[in-house]
């Protein structure tokens, strides 16, 4: 225990994004300085991945599968790391540019990468023969055009950088992906198991390297306090190895852990050996039980006084929850995030899918920022309405909104917004819209809503000339019964015309979709297809995606099974960490196969191809004619008139 001011670096663990940081430590760094906390941040994530693409970091990559070869000359590689070891002197000689031209500091190197003859092409650009030609030869042409020069390059960047990825798991690293990180040791694990032995086990060259970020992130900033907050599963056991470095070595630094992981899969923790890593773990919003913890290590508070605060029972050894029921921090004095400390001008803008909505997730450099705490429909059966981040909506004044941005845009330089919300509130975005007209703020933003009625062509416009730039939104399965049984409180012909006039402001909008929900038969399949299809010639989506449905332990149908026409089979007892729940469907769809026929079919779409065809027509095996009439979307838009 100290009774000095505590020192507060938060760290952002490898991996989760490389075009912009997580938004957490600057939330919660922007958050403690609000109250006089001496706080810092650092993202070793970015640092992991730029120290690894680096022409010393390839040079080491390069010396480990040469000793790998002369311990074992019968031993196979991969073809990825043959690729590399075969032209590795060009790779050293590319890396550093590419890392530039990613970062946006040297923009004329672009005309070396798309002449194809410059960068070294492993497996990775085998891809680009899958892709359409319009018979000029150039197979991405269509989606480039003569003058997307720097698209292009970031695109054959990006291949190049996946290749060198495949070589660190390849040769250095089983667990390596540059998001999904080793995330099979953490996520859904009901066991400590998996994440004790690796990180029990002799460190990596890619550990070796995060220890020695660490260790030098900790001499510089000298803090008392660490948290790490790991808002993914790809995120965990990094976490783990940053605490693991911490404790052996600076034993007197306390050691917390946080985020949306931990929110989600670690709620019923009973596992002590996590203490062993970290001093205390937090649920939910982080801000109360932060002051709480930092009160308690000044002294200030006693241990039965932490909020929402799993801790070490000192006698007995077992994970005790305390809980004193506390106020949270309301969101309209959360304060605003910051980013100082944190490399801005050194993240990489990425282009690795051609879907016009999913590039923005990891190509640019984004301003993160929430428009509301929580959802505020909050009925979605299938999302985990029982928890905090759902189930506590609180909002702030649209001038405390357009506060918050303009600080941040003086602080960062970049008027580019993310508005990270589960569902942006209409009434919330319709008072900002106004607010930063009126301010004459400059911004460029897009996020996530509900395509309720709200969104009439009056607000499409009001919020495009806010700066609104793309909106995605859940339409899951293009069914009626299905809609209503999901508790979505939306018809697919309102989404026609909402998404209709969202689209006439000119504001791209992006569908996300969902197979497998249960009670879907083959039948909802192909009609939700064809919804799909005439959304796409009806000109009310740009962009989609289709993803499985997953049942999660804390949505409605994984508490109410019954309701969904489901049962969930016996589980073993989790310590560790629970989210995703099997689950039987008495229909027995073979929805994975179904699943491979909606994603071509949407890919297609998003291009032009196919979408005025029978849809019956991307199935290889029999399927139902449509229920659905061919015109039902136009005769829905047409009747708004």
């Amino acid at each position: 225990m100290t009774a000095t001011a505590p020192r507060v670096l938060s760290f952002i663990p490898p991996m989760t994004q490389l075009n912009t940081p997580y938004p957490s430590t600057a939330y919660i760094t922007g958050f403690l300085r609000s109250r006089e906390v001496n706080a810092v941040q650092e993202d070793l994530a970015l640092a992991l991945v730029l120290r690894l693409l680096s022409k010393e970091g390839l040079e080491r990559i390069i010396d480990l599968v040469q000793a790998q070869f002369d311990e074992n000359p019968e031993r196979m590689f991969s073809p990825a790391v043959q690729s590399f070891m075969g032209q590795r002197d060009r790779y050293t000689a590319t890396i550093n540019r590419v890392i530039a031209f990613l970062q946006g500091k040297d923009s004329t190197v672009s005309h070396r990468i798309v002449s194809r003859s410059w960068l070294p092409e492993g497996p990775r650009f085998d891809a680009l023969e899958h892709y359409m030609d319009d018979g000029s030869g150039d197979p991405i042409g269509w989606a480039f055009g003569a003058l997307g020069q720097q698209d292009r390059a970031k695109h054959y960047a990006t291949l190049y950088l996946n290749d060198l990825a495949d070589v660190i798991r390849d040769a250095a690293d089983p667990r390596f992906e540059f998001v999904r990180y080793a995330e099979s040791l953490s996520g859904n694990q009901p066991t400590f198991d998996p994440l004790a032995s690796a990180l029990a086990a002799a460190p990596t060259l890619v550990d070796e390297a995060l220890i020695d970020l660490t260790r030098k992130a900790i001499w510089r900033h000298r803090p008392t306090v660490v948290l790490l907050s790991t808002p993914f599963p790809g995120s965990v056991y990094a976490a783990f190895r940053i605490a693991q470095t911490i404790k052996a070595e600076f034993p007197h630094i306390k050691l917390i852990l946080g985020g949306g992981f931990v929110n989600t899969e670690l709620r019923e923790l009973n596992e002590p050996r996590v203490f062993d890593y970290f001093d205390f773990v937090t649920l939910d919003a982080g801000e109360r039980p932060l002051l709480a913890l930092l009160e308690h290590l000044k002294g200030e508070r006693g241990q039965s006084r932490l909020v929402r605060t799993f801790v070490r029972d000192a006698e007995t050894g077992s994970v005790k929850y305390i809980n004193m029921m506390e106020a949270d921090i309301a969101f309209a004095e959360v304060g605003t995030p910051t980013w100082d400390g944190l490399p801005l001008h050194d993240y990489l803008s990425l282009l690795d899918m051609l879907n016009p909505m999913h590039r923005m997730w990891s190509d640019g450099r984004w301003n993160k920022l929430t428009i509301a705490h929580g959802c505020y429909w909050k009925k979605c059966s299938f999302c985990d309405v029982s928890l905090d981040y759902i189930s506590r909506y609180e909002g702030a004044s649209a001038a405390e909104l357009a506060n918050r941005i303009d600080a941040i845009v003086a602080e960062t330089g970049q008027t580019g917004f993310h508005f990270v919300d589960e569902a942006a509130p209409p009434k919330a975005l319709k008072a900002l819209s106004k607010e930063l007209i009126e301010r004459g703020t400059e911004i460029s933003w897009w996020g996530n809503i509900r395509f309720e009625k709200t969104f009439t062509p009056e607000l499409a416009e009001l919020m495009a000339d806010s700066g609104c730039i793309a909106v995605s939104g859940g339409l899951e399965v293009a069914s009626d019964r299905l809609l209503e049984l999901m508790k979505k409180g939306v018809s697919v012909e309102q989404v026609a015309r909402v998404t209709k006039a969202l689209t006439d402001a000119g504001i791209l909008v992006h569908a996300y979709l969902m197979y497998g929900f249960p009670t879907q038969t083959v039948q909802d399949t192909v009609d939700a297809l064809e919804y799909v299809r005439q959304l796409f010639e009806n000109g009310c989506i740009q962009s989609g995606f289709f993803h499985r449905f997953a049942c999660t332990v804390h949505s409605p149908v994984g508490q109410n099974p019954q309701d969904y026409g489901v049962t969930l089979p016996p589980q073993p007892k989790a310590t560790f960490a629970r989210n995703d729940i099997p689950f039987i469907d008495a229909t027995g769809v073979d929805h994975d196969k179904l699943g491979v026929v909606l994603k071509k079919a949407i890919y297609n779409y998003m291009h032009g191809i196919g979408v005025e065809e029978d849809v019956r027509n991307w199935f290889d095996f029999k399927v139902p004619k449509p229920t659905v009439p061919r015109n039902k979307i136009a005769k829905a838009l047409a009747a708004k008139q």
